[in-house]
């Protein structure tokens, strides 16, 4: 969500978890890979078990079967090599849109760090082709469609191991297409004969679901703490209180995402005239309307969603996700480990914290444009009401995405299609729970921008009173992109500006350079 800078800090990939930030960092922040000795020791000692089966006349999935519901069939020495690169060639599947270069990076970076495991039995220069792939800047093309999260990501991942075997189609880093085997040899990147147990190893994981987890986790901290500015900007416009955001008053349901959330609203705050301005016995307002008053209450409900799924993220990084694996003790044996329902769960979960997020903060913004509801602002703050419409059609904006959020929310998790013949029949759905996370993420961004562009242009109209001093710095430094209330102009450009003043990070820095971080 924040611009993509380059790095040049390599990350290196080893036997243990990766964090998420490295993730963060190789995904969007095109940072080159390196394997680390421990990995290569254990890539190459796992592999020798595997070599050790070659000959075994019992069966060994992945090594002498076919594959799902075609493991019965024993296949000879001679034919093996054809066996992986058919199981490529045949998951690499995928249909629809292409997937953004960030997730495929993230998508890579995950298996490679399974491989890096030692529990594969892949060889290390099969591991260091990914390597080598992800510091190249190439990005095999995914599809959106062909992973049923069960199995791992199959046809996601089946297109990253075609591009290292030198066929279908790569991006560039400057995103130019090109044929892989032309991509490679421009980088000096051998492609890869598969040997055995090699295909299956490279597309059994839930690596699409969960870098899509972790950059959204990545976002969703921003915007967290973006709810917290624009609910601040609201409350302070529509001459609320913060009385309710007390902390012994939060204190008293100690959810510590509510506290945090509550917290930031108080250091937003603290300092402002327009408050002030109407807390003497004077003022007949009680309390104010759920939207405000309730703010920490739901953004703290969504920091602590968030907090759940980044716990489930953490193991997931500490995972090595194979079929078969190469045990500690040298066994190779199949599990279910690649069953995607821990991450789609979650991925689930906050899709619908993410539809609560932008359900409130578009009510807020509602509340600005109802002259019943807006402490004796004009109609839809509109300069000359009737002639001007003001922010009218911004709220039907947002309440277009909110609605498509709230569909968005209904779980993918609890939907299954059989597949490989019942082999396969019950599946996860969480590359699709991902999918529809990604662009819920998106629409919070541009509802909480809404909120905001609004926001201050009710704090100029409450002019000569003063907003507080972190909320008076966010609206002095979007004033250097939008222009400050008047007569109606152009609408979409100005929202797209605070859109990107948003999801860039500036609005939250504009407020932190006055409050120090935020929770």
């Amino acid at each position: 969500m924040r611009s993509h800078g380059v790095m040049t800090t390599p990350v290196a990939v080893g036997p243990g978890p990766l964090s998420p930030a490295d993730v963060v960092a190789v995904a969007r922040h095109e940072a080159p890979v390196t394997l680390a000795p421990d990995a290569l020791r254990a890539i190459a000692e796992s592999r020798t078990v595997i070599d050790g089966l070659i000959d075994d006349p019992e069966p060994h999935y992945g090594v002498s079967t076919g594959f799902g519901a075609l493991a019965t069939r024993h296949i000879p020495v001679a034919q093996r090599a054809q066996l992986q690169r058919s199981l490529i060639r045949s998951h690499a599947a995928g249909s629809g849109p292409e997937v953004e270069r960030e997730v495929v990076r993230a998508l890579m970076l995950l298996r490679l760090s399974t491989l890096a495991t030692g529990r594969t039995g892949v060889r290390v220069e099969t591991a260091q082709a990914y390597a080598a792939l992800l510091s190249a800047g190439l990005t095999p093309v995914v599809r959106e469609y062909g992973s049923l999260g069960c199995s791992g990501d199959l046809a996601p991942l089946a297109h990253c191991a075609l591009a290292i075997m030198g066929e279908g189609e790569v991006r560039d880093r400057e995103g130019r297409l090109l044929p892989a085997e032309e991509a490679l040899q421009q980088n000096g990147i051998t492609p890869v004969e598969l040997a055995e147990k090699e295909g299956l190893a490279l597309i059994n994981g839930t690596d699409g679901m969960l870098g899509m987890l972790l950059l959204a986790a990545a976002d969703l901290h921003l915007l967290l703490r973006t709810a917290d500015l624009t609910a601040a900007m609201s409350v302070e416009a529509q001459l609320g209180t913060d009385a309710a955001f007390a902390a012994d008053l939060q204190a008293l349901r100690p959810h510590p995402g509510q506290a945090a959330s509550a917290a930031n609203l108080r250091a937003l705050l603290a300092g402002s005239a327009i408050m002030a301005s109407h807390r003497g016995p004077e003022c007949t307002r009680v309390q104010d309307a759920y939207s405000l008053r309730c703010s920490p209450q739901v953004h703290g409900a969504a920091r602590d969603t968030l907090a759940h799924a980044e716990a489930v993220a953490s193991v997931e990084l500490a995972s090595a996700i194979d079929n078969p694996v190469v045990t500690l003790d040298g066994r190779v044996e199949s599990n279910g480990n690649f069953h995607g329902a821990p991450v789609g769960y979650v991925l689930d979960f906050l899709a619908i914290a993410v539809a609560d997020l932008a359900s409130i903060s578009e009510r807020r913004t509602d509340r600005f444009l109802d002259k019943a509801r807006n402490a004796g602002l004009a109609p839809f703050l509109a300069d000359d009401p009737g002639v001007d419409s003001g922010h009218m059609i911004a709220q039907y904006t947002q309440a277009a995405i909110v609605s498509e959020l709230k569909r968005l929310a209904v779980p993918a998790s609890v939907d299954s299609i059989p597949s490989s013949a019942m082999q396969e029949d019950h599946v996860s759905m969480g590359w699709s729970a991902a999918r529809k996370l990604r662009c819920a993420v998106d629409g919070l961004g541009r509802v909480l921008a809404i909120e905001l562009l609004t926001a201050a242009r009710a704090l100029d109209l409450r002019a000569p009173l003063a907003p507080a001093p972190a909320t008076a710095a966010v609206v002095a430094d979007l004033r250097e992109a939008v222009d400050g209330p008047g007569t109606d102009r152009y609408l979409a450009p100005e929202i797209a500006a605070s859109v990107h003043y948003v999801t860039s990070g500036a609005a939250v820095a504009a407020a932190e350079s006055v409050t120090g971080p935020l929770k």
